[in-house]
């Protein structure tokens, strides 16, 4: 699947993170009526929450502590309607650079292989 790198400022992580997380389908609030709604809307089904996704802070890559970083791997359809969203529901985040993208991609699936390869050999 394809993959992708957005930035914003560290101060923007816990909205990007309730972002991320919300499923409105499983949101108790909404009502019946609401979430019958919900279905005729084509955006409703834009749920990042059921995506394969990383929030990392700058730091913790050795980057820019300022900033966080969003790992988003969906297939081409789920990005391309997913992004417009993504860049209205937060404020200052935009796509990391082709640079940026391969370093933030290269650490989360090293850090993804490392993590196989430690259940592999407690289970192996």
């Amino acid at each position: 699947m394809p993959s992708r790198v957005y930035v914003c400022g560290i101060n923007d992580i816990d909205k990007l993170k309730r972002l991320m997380e919300y499923d409105p389908y499983l949101d108790k609030s909404l009502s019946e009526e609401q979430l019958s709604m919900l279905k005729k809307d084509p955006n409703a089904n834009l749920i990042f929450a059921r995506q394969d996704y990383k929030i990392k802070e700058g730091a913790m890559l050795g980057m820019d502590p300022g900033k966080c970083y969003l790992f988003l791997s969906a297939n081409e359809e789920f990005l391309a309607k997913a992004e417009p969203k993504l860049l209205k529901s937060i404020e200052g985040i935009k796509r990391a650079d082709s640079e940026t993208e391969s370093k933030v991609i290269s650490s989360i699936e090293s850090e993804i292989s490392n993590s196989e390869a430690g259940i592999g050999s407690i289970f192996g």
